[in-house]
């Protein structure tokens, strides 16, 4: 039986030859390959401006476990959910990030109830999903509270990504991440192999261990895709740039929304093999997603779906 990361790389290129609304513009693509940097790429947690690495590795393992619970999807809004720091604001990740940080430094657990949790991400306006989120975090006690309360020493022993994505998605129901288009299962999980690369990256780095994330495929986001938009990499549909340019929110499972997040992999997995393999799709991945952290370049927006895959 073949095993759900092949079937996300075989399912995506289904839905790219498919495509009527999202096009892959390969002369495009082979030019941008020559410009990137991609010698310089590096994890996207280094980027992080909050001090994360300086935490102990369980520490660490234990904050990603929550924050893809929780945090790994759905910012957009208007206005987006905007926290304020002492330095100033903070949206999106970084701000689920901040607080998941300095709670955990604090000493502070994440069993709560709704109420704190509801307080916990107060800001300007209520962050989108806000119960689906909590629904989430008392899935995740529920299953440390079963295991031991302690993640890290649960994957420990774990040190190739086929494993852990196995582990992850049979006990954490919440991560599932699959769509139809053409009568044809497709899938992605998205927050389930960003955990998996994150744990992995994490380990290699600061316990100097050998570990194996070369079977995961990259992330079907929002970012991602609109980083390929702005580099002429993807190229949508008349009708379908209408939507996007002018924020209409997408359905999700939709044909549109689906294809957008296929070509998204395709995409990865092309630079992946054209460039012989030297790094991995999730590190292409990350250096992707770092482009997009500079706004002044993302002259398109990015495609809305309200969703908890990403």
């Amino acid at each position: 039986m073949k095993d759900i990361l092949y079937k996300i790389e075989e399912t995506t290129k289904f839905v790219s030859q498919n495509s009527k609304d999202v096009r892959i513009n390969y002369n495009r693509l082979d030019e941008i390959i020559e410009v990137f940097d991609l010698s310089k790429n590096k994890h996207w947690l280094e980027s992080n401006p909050f001090g994360i690495l300086d935490m102990d590795v369980k520490n660490i393992i234990n904050f990603l476990l929550i924050y893809h619970t929780i945090g790994d999807y759905c910012f957009w809004g208007e206005p987006k959910w905007t926290i304020k720091i002492t330095e100033g604001e903070l949206d999106g990740s970084f701000a689920m990030m901040y607080l998941v940080i300095n709670r955990l430094k604090s000493g502070k657990n994440f069993d709560m109830s709704f109420e704190e949790f509801s307080d916990f991400l107060k800001a300007n306006t209520e962050i989108p999903l806000l119960e689906d989120r909590y629904n989430n975090l008392v899935l995740m006690n529920k299953f440390l509270r079963k295991n031991g309360n302690d993640f890290y020493s649960l994957i420990k022993d774990i040190y190739d990504d086929k494993t852990l994505f196995e582990y992850v998605i049979s006990n954490l129901e919440y991560f599932k991440d699959e769509s139809e288009y053409k009568e044809e299962k497709i899938y992605f999980y998205k927050r389930a192999q960003l955990l998996v690369s994150d744990v992995l990256h994490i380990r290699e780095k600061l316990e100097n261990v050998k570990v194996d994330y070369s079977n995961l495929c990259g992330c079907a986001d929002y970012k991602i895709p609109q980083v390929m938009r702005c580099f002429g990499i993807l190229e949508f549909s008349r009708e379908l740039s209408n939507l996007v340019d002018n924020k209409v929110e997408l359905k999700e499972d939709s044909n549109m929304e689906v294809e957008i997040r296929a070509n998204d992999i395709v995409v990865i997995d092309y630079i992946y093999k054209k460039l012989n393999k030297r790094l991995t799709r999730m590190d292409i991945n990350d250096y992707i997603w770092l482009l997009g952290q500079d706004k002044s370049k993302m002259v398109k927006p990015y495609h809305r779906t309200l969703t908890n895959h990403y």
